[in-house]
């Protein structure tokens, strides 16, 4: 197996949109698909919207390692992402969505 550093990373990321925001809060995230996808070491960045319940947007990542998953979360464009993110969603200001981070077996 491989050591944990050279391991790669799988974040699954839940954001639930404010009622009727749920258009503008899909749309910010479409955003950040396309500067993500050409960072170093993104392996997948995958929006998707639940069958139930349409306010809830998850991300799945996944990234070639732990350093490349951090480099990705301190990106300026995801930084302002979660600045803006309580417009959309219910977040606080600066705060990342819920979310599970995992080592890929």
């Amino acid at each position: 197996m491989p050591k944990k550093a050279e391991r790669e990373i799988v974040c699954i990321a839940q954001f639930t949109a404010k009622h009727g925001k749920e258009d503008e809060l899909i749309a910010a995230l479409h955003s950040l698909m396309a500067p993500t996808h050409k960072e170093k070491g993104c392996i997948r960045y995958e929006l998707n919207q639940n069958i139930d319940n349409p306010r809830v947007i998850t991300f799945i990542e996944k990234f070639a390692s732990k350093e490349d998953f951090d480099l990705h979360c301190n990106m300026p464009y995801i930084k302002a992402h979660f600045e803006k993110s309580p417009q959309w969603a219910a977040l606080r200001p600066g705060a990342p969505p819920p979310a599970t981070t995992t080592f890929a077996l």
